[in-house]
């Protein structure tokens, strides 16, 4: 990987896609840093160390995680890349339903265009909708958990005047992200949003780190580390294993050329829905907690159930009901983007057929066939990975916001992968090049 980098400051070309990029980063952060006008950022700061050492589990931790920490500091880009995530999942899933965006879909390049269109849309509706909640949470008191909104007021004034302006520069924050991810995709190197997403991930992992060191000691410290390198090195290997599956095209006279009688393989990663599933679980688990937190002193049986079960992390119920999910939205989303009967037909269109299966019916129910195989020990492997810092919770008292593990591993090792990876393809053209002058 160092290799890679290494390399690729070498070539002016890509030097300065690497500069550009870092650039954009850098803007990013700073504006994960500014204030939304009207925030009193003493009292923020006040409330977030109470927050911290308190034993209440942060309702938002998923949201601020990918704000990099802006969320609970207010900041202008407090929402940070989530309302993109969950307006592209939305999409992904209308377009099995949707029979319009189905075949917008298969138009191409104008079709997909036309659906990133609809997912900035999107965006910015549901930016509107978090950031009225967030501003409407804040002006409560109850956006950070254990802070009395009397003695510490996170905002200061409560009219109206003041809640629209700080909906809109959060909404317009949201906009910036995107317009900052789509330049990072069109001139720089690697996914814009992957990367703005594993900024903010690593950014709040220092301090997450240096936190068991300061609550545990340097024993616990080191465990931690070392068990840390081991999960890193058990994703990598799984996010790179796959199941090639060999397909073998047959040769056909085109008038007096031959075409065909090639040999490829389907690629099919035992980690195929990628970090998708966890982020349905933990936005489901979400929902109920969400829902008591608007009326926390409801002594209500279901609310006291889901207070005591569905709200603490570290709970044998709340666990198993995360690693059930996890593994049911695998299966489900695995279902939706790879479609068996589709992969057939498009192989037996183009005279295509893996050896020693029929094509047709028979390919298909291989396909199926093995995916099911494939998805069962991926599905596994992202429950364990979640269950990680909720374990560590339980067992050595690290807080939530545990490094090693969970969806901040998965999203920091995957896009690394992915960036080094279109590194190193753009090496290798340009020495292919070379070559052939």
């Amino acid at each position: 990987m160092l290799s890679a980098f290494a390399n690729a400051f070498r070539t002016p070309d890509l030097r300065r896609k690497l500069l550009f990029v870092l650039l954009i980063i850098t803007i990013f952060r700073l504006g994960s840093q500014v204030p939304t006008p009207g925030v009193d950022v003493a009292n923020v700061k006040s409330c977030i160390d109470i927050a911290n050492n308190g034993s209440n589990a942060d309702l938002y931790s998923m949201v601020n995680m990918f704000s990099g920490g802006a969320l609970l500091q207010i900041t202008i880009f407090a929402l940070g890349i989530m309302p993109y995530i969950t307006a592209s999942i939305i999409l992904q899933l209308l377009v099995v339903v949707i029979p319009r965006l189905e075949a917008l879909k298969k138009e191409g390049q104008s079709g997909q265009t036309k659906i990133t269109q609809y997912t900035r849309y999107l965006t910015l509706g549901l930016a509107v909708l978090q950031a009225t909640g967030i501003v409407a949470l804040a002006r409560s008191g109850n956006l950070l958990q254990g802070c009395d909104p009397d003695t510490y007021p996170l905002l200061h004034d409560n009219g109206t005047g003041t809640f629209l302006v700080m909906v809109v520069t959060m909404t317009a924050g949201t906009a910036v992200i995107m317009w900052l991810g789509e330049l990072i995709t069109e001139h720089g190197i690697g996914n814009g949003m992957s990367l703005l997403i594993f900024t903010q991930v690593v950014s709040g992992f220092p301090s997450s780190l240096w936190g068991v060191q300061q609550s545990k000691g340097w024993w616990t410290f080191g465990i931690v580390v070392i068990i840390g390198f081991v999960v890193i090195a058990a994703v990598i290997f799984v996010e790179q294993a796959q199941r090639r599956i060999p397909v073998q095209y047959a040769r056909r006279m085109v008038g007096r050329k031959m075409f065909g009688g090639s040999s490829t393989y389907i690629p099919l990663k035992v980690n195929q829905a990628g970090v998708i599933p966890v982020i349905f679980a933990s936005s489901l688990l979400y929902l109920p907690a969400m829902l008591v937190s608007f009326n926390p002193n409801a002594d209500s049986a279901w609310a006291q159930f889901i207070n005591d079960y569905l709200v603490r992390g570290n709970h044998p119920l709340y666990m198993i009901s995360f690693f059930l999910l996890i593994v049911f939205f695998t299966y489900f989303y695995v279902s939706i983007t790879f479609n068996p009967q589709e992969v057939a037909d498009n192989m037996k269109k183009y005279g295509g057929f893996i050896p020693g299966i029929r094509a047709g019916k028979p390919t298909e129910d291989y396909l199926s066939y093995v995916l099911s195989r494939i998805t069962l020990p991926g599905a596994l492997y992202l429950g364990l990975i979640a269950l990680i810092p909720l374990i560590a919770f339980a067992v050595i008292g690290a807080n939530q916001n545990f490094p090693f593990g969970g969806t901040s591993i998965l999203i920091m090792v995957g896009v690394a992968l992915d960036t080094v990876k279109q590194i190193e393809s753009q090496l290798q053209q340009r020495n292919y090049e070379g070559f052939l002058r």
